[in-house]
């Protein structure tokens, strides 16, 4: 009889404990696999906008330049372009699609916007119709004729373009210039 009554064992609280921290440990783990998994699955959307310029002629013509270039991991499309607020017609904007490093600043270019030369090289530019399609990796040139709202009295002064994407909007500013 004096085996049954001599038994030693863990106390019900040191058991509990041990039973708590094995299944908080245990949750950790499982959360910080479905965080991996998720993530590393998931490519994300991203867009660099650079060398910006909005410049104005003096007399009746303001142009807008940029240079898109899509950081992320999948192809984008750019839905609308709005400066200074308002959305760009896509009759108004001009571009280029390039795998090509772009390290030059973009210049003025008179009506017509046919093509741009940066660098000794070329580019064609092509009157968009429909939402712009950016494969990731490239680069666009991007040129808007006569956005809505810049006059002359804007050279000085600064203004936005935003690029909207199904996932997120990209806001770039800029000051107004003198067209040379």
């Amino acid at each position: 009889m004096r085996l049954l009554k001599d038994k030693r064992g863990l106390s019900v609280v040191v058991t509990t404990l041990i039973i708590l921290v094995v299944s908080v440990l245990l949750a950790t783990v499982v959360t910080f696999y479905a965080i991996n998994v998720t993530t590393t699955r998931v490519q994300e959307e991203s867009l660099q906008v650079f060398k910006l310029h909005t410049w104005h002629n003096g007399t009746a013509y303001a142009e807008t330049a940029f240079l898109v270039i899509n950081t992320g991991g999948r192809d984008l499309v750019i839905d609308k372009i709005a400066v200074r607020g308002q959305e760009c017609a896509w009759n108004n904007v001009y571009y280029n699609k390039t795998a090509d490093t772009i390290n030059v600043d973009l210049p003025y270019i008179p009506e017509p916007l046919t093509n741009v030369t940066l660098a000794s090289k070329d580019y064609k530019l092509k009157q968009a119709s429909d939402d712009l399609i950016l494969k990731s990796g490239w680069s666009m040139i991007v040129y808007i004729a006569n956005p809505d709202h810049i006059s002359v009295s804007d050279i000085g002064v600064t203004v936005g373009i935003t690029l909207f994407t199904a996932n997120a909007q990209y806001y770039k500013e800029a000051n107004v210039e003198a067209a040379q």
